[in-house]
């Protein structure tokens, strides 16, 4: 595996890499990833309660995107970059609101501050690497420049 080439690819590869470590933890011990999320474990469960289902379903999901977002570094694929700032925005507010409207524990608040957190990293990430490729490069003027529609 690669090292990210750029600081936007590095917040996503530590995203993909905790995502990937968290669906594994929730697939190999998923109390304890109940425990971390701030969700109370009872010692049984009633007939009827599919929170072990739905727990391995996102945790396989988690550790899928754990995955794609470190193939996303190793092929330095910056439209995905941009694509998860957006998105990681969007579960921020998601998840504030769950736990604003009494839906989810106070402590998952934490999972809705980190994806707002790598959210706003990754967009200065993005901002830094475009701020400094443009630096490193010299200006060239803009009748220089071939069209992009340019036959050759």
């Amino acid at each position: 595996m690669r090292l990210p080439r750029s600081g936007a690819g590095w917040t996503i590869a530590v995203f993909g890499a905790l995502a990937l470590l968290m669906g594994a933890v929730g697939l190999l011990w998923p109390e304890a990833l109940l425990r971390m999320l701030g969700f109370e474990v009872p010692a049984q469960r009633a007939a009827g309660d599919h929170t072990g289902t739905f727990l391995m379903a996102s945790s396989m999901a988690s550790f899928n995107m754990g995955v794609y977002y470190l193939l996303a570094t190793a092929t330095e694929w910056r439209a995905f970059y941009r694509f998860t700032v957006f998105f990681r925005l969007v579960t921020f507010t998601v998840f504030s609101i769950a736990v604003l409207a009494d839906i989810a524990p106070g402590r998952f608040f934490g999972v809705a501050a980190w994806e707002g957190a790598g959210a706003v990293a990754t967009a200065v990430g993005l901002w830094w690497d475009a701020r400094r490729s443009g630096a490193a490069e010299p200006s060239v003027p803009a009748e220089a420049a071939p069209a992009t529609d340019a036959v050759h």
